[in-house]
């Protein structure tokens, strides 16, 4: 990239839109991440009976979609520090190679001079305001979903992450990853219920964008 208003770059990628989230849950646009908590019947009759939440079984039927790394049967231990860590060593670590070939000074003047550890030392400036890493916190989706714990992503956006100010990080990739849902036809004494596998998108990447 070339020049600081490399970072000004507008990355608006789009993902297909989803479906009614009592019945499938799929990708949806990337400025709909994360996913909003789902309005769920409030009648307990619709929720799964003990019999219904016996773990081996429900592990069979999920199967190599099974993610430990990101849902979790049990109240699970703080989120990893993946985003935490990356937002305070980012200024220490690699630089990524569009940064590398940043060339400092303004759109149409003269290529700044600087000596090798300045130069890196503004690059690494740079990184540290405006790199957009992922934050995760567990969620609970409740008893209806198994496993009933996901690790979610968020990007953050409290401050600006561009120069000058205006561009906020926002999500630009997701990945999804399978659960059960519990799901209900019917009414009353009629109704059927059984769990059906659903799709549940996450955000795996943030990026400084409009």
């Amino acid at each position: 990239m070339t020049a600081i208003r490399a970072l000004l770059l507008c990355l608006c990628l789009g993902l297909p839109a989803g479906g009614q989230p009592f019945l499938r849950l799929r990708p949806s646009p990337s400025d709909n991440l994360p996913v909003k908590d789902i309005v769920e019947h409030p009648d307990p009759e619709y929720d799964p009976k003990e019999q219904d939440l016996d773990e081996r079984t429900l592990r069979k039927k999920l199967g190599s979609h099974f993610d430990p790394g990101f849902m979790a049967v049990a109240v699970p231990g703080p989120a990893n520090a993946s985003g935490a860590a990356a937002a305070a060593g980012r200024g220490r670590a690699a630089l990524p190679a569009e940064l590398r070939r940043l060339e400092l000074g303004p759109p149409r003047g003269p290529r700044l001079r600087l000596g090798k550890k300045a130069r890196r030392k503004v690059l690494q400036w740079l990184w540290a305001h405006t790199h957009c890493p992922v934050f995760y916190a567990w969620k609970d989706l409740g008893v209806r979903f198994w496993p009933r714990y996901i690790k979610e992503g968020n990007c953050l956006a409290e401050k600006s992450c561009s120069l000058p100010e205006g561009m906020f990080c926002k999500p630009v990739k997701s990945v999804t990853k399978t659960f059960l849902r519990w799901h209900c036809q019917g009414w009353s004494s009629q109704k059927y219920c059984t769990w059906i596998p659903v799709q549940y998108p996450l955000i795996s990447e943030c990026k400084c964008s409009c």
